[in-house]
């Protein structure tokens, strides 16, 4: 497919593990590329990707559609011309209630499902460890770190990647993540129930909520000093501490695939800025992937910007007061 002259663009949408790889070979062969969130399975396959696009001067739209509702992007300027005042704080989450089997189980079970006779399991495995062909790895893929990050890849993505937008953030100071594999202790090793904070050098945190066995949510919110900013099915709207309002946008846009594809559409037609570009990408892979070693190791993690890569939290002299250069 790669060698059709014809072909502008590609769309990756397989699981994690392939990300970077058929990103990279799609820009080699002078591609431009959508590819589904996250951006990459790890944090250096998103650094190799970013390289390569230099490279190459390929356009790279990542798959989260959200950022093509301009709630995000309004509420940025709103708050660098400070509406809310000085911003201390955003929640926001990704709650579902699974049923028996547990999030990203198939119904019936797809224990004993022999392979498939045209699957090549061992170019389906990739860069990932070897193993056996096992169905409940190809099926339910989500719930293996060899292929994916769970919750936090696949959901959070969506979910931090617009409070970043919003609050212009890139890379945070320090993560934790916290939760476990407490409902459905099925021979998945990501959790199925799993929650997040980011400190970030502008001198705020980010937490987020992602319960799989309870779907009560909370607002979708950023705090300051003057206000709070709310996001809301059509928009936003900022109220003081008495609950005035303070001013409101009505959105355009929607998280819609159709409308991302359009922007990537555009871009490559006549320049339109991409919403979801690589520098964007990567800092949710950033965030998402530090929260999961956090979880992994039972420690908190912190982002070493000389050598850009995350890194024991504790090893790192970091301030705790907001950064000028944030």
């Amino acid at each position: 497919m790669l060698d059709i002259k014809e072909i502008d663009y590609v769309t990756i949408a397989t699981p994690e593990h392939w990300h970077s790889k058929m990103t990279v070979d799609a820009m080699d062969a002078g591609k431009d590329v959508y590819c589904e969130k996250p951006m990459t399975h790890d944090i250096p396959q998103a650094q190799e990707v970013i390289k390569k696009q230099k490279e190459t001067g390929r356009a790279i739209q990542v798959g989260v559609q959200g950022m093509s509702d301009d709630s995000y992007s309004s509420a940025a300027q709103a708050i660098e011309e400070g509406l809310i005042g000085q911003v201390v704080q955003a929640q926001i989450e990704y709650v579902r209630r699974y049923d028996t089997q547990g999030p990203w189980r198939s119904r019936p079970s797809v224990e004993g499902t022999p392979q498939p006779a045209d699957l090549d399991w061992e170019a389906w495995l990739g860069n990932a460890p070897k193993t056996d062909w096992n169905p409940h790895h190809y099926f339910e893929w989500r719930n293996y770190s060899q292929y994916s990050g769970g919750i936090c890849t696949d959901l959070f993505i969506h979910r931090i990647t617009r409070i970043m937008k919003a609050c212009k953030l890139l890379y945070p100071r320090r993560v934790v993540g916290m939760g476990g594999i407490w409902q459905w202790p099925d021979g998945r090793d990501l959790p199925d129930n799993f929650e997040m904070i980011c400190e970030y050098p502008r001198g705020m945190t980010v937490y987020v909520l992602g319960t799989m066995s309870n779907r009560v949510g909370i607002d979708h919110l950023v705090r300051g000093y003057r206000g709070t900013l709310y996001f809301t099915g059509d928009g936003w709207v900022a109220k003081d501490k008495d609950g005035k309002i303070l001013d409101q946008h009505k959105k355009t846009g929607g998280e819609d695939i159709v409308l991302h594809h359009n922007n990537l559409h555009n871009h490559l037609r006549n320049g339109e800025e991409l919403k979801c570009p690589t520098e964007l990408g990567l800092a949710g892979v950033v965030a998402v992937n530090m929260a999961n070693e956090s979880w992994r190791t039972n420690q908190m993690m912190g982002w070493d910007r000389e050598n850009e890569k995350m890194v024991p939290a504790n090893t790192l002299d970091q301030p705790h007061v907001p950064e000028e250069t944030a």
